[in-house]
């Protein structure tokens, strides 16, 4: 895609939600099944994700594990918005790799520790890019990827969470 591509197809949305602001609110919903075991099925909305526990805490690796997989939706955002951003400023991209890697102490999410935190207490993102941009592009690239994605923007704000059943 090309930069006047992507302005062509996103102009029309941001002028409505220029002209009307609560048109650009929209709830994203995820759902699950409880499987049979300790699994828990969730609608991907392209094929079916099966997670359960990671080796760590007793699973036997067959299953997705939860903690990847919001690695891999880091990834996955952070991946998109580098792409977009890249188009936008007509910064050749060729390719590359983005990784993100998460230390977690199973001594918490397993109840040994009550002091120990449940959750990663560390995450890194890198890009390794296949691209002949300047230092400058660079980091303008990598500061705006990080501005505008939604996942790490996400992890990084903790927003209101509730639970109900």
């Amino acid at each position: 895609m090309k930069s006047q591509e992507l302005r062509t197809l996103q102009g029309p949305l941001k002028a409505r939600y220029r002209d009307d602001p609560g048109s650009a609110l929209v709830t994203l919903r995820a759902s699950g099944g409880l499987d049979e075991g300790i699994a828990c099925s969730v609608e991907t909305g392209r094929a079916l994700a099966v997670a359960g526990l990671h080796p760590a805490a007793g699973g036997d690796g067959t299953d997705l594990c939860s903690g990847d997989m919001l690695l891999q939706a880091l990834v996955a955002c952070a991946g998109v918005t580098l792409r977009s951003v890249a188009t936008a400023l007509e910064i050749d991209v060729r390719g590359g790799t983005v990784r993100a890697e998460g230390d977690l102490d199973f001594r918490g999410t397993l109840a040994v520790d009550k002091q120990t935190p449940v959750g990663f207490r560390a995450i890194r993102l890198s890009f390794d890019l296949d691209t002949d941009a300047t230092d400058e592009d660079m980091a303008t690239l990598l500061r705006l990827t990080e501005r505008y994605c939604v996942v790490l923007q996400t992890l990084a704000s903790s927003p209101d969470l509730s639970v109900t059943s």
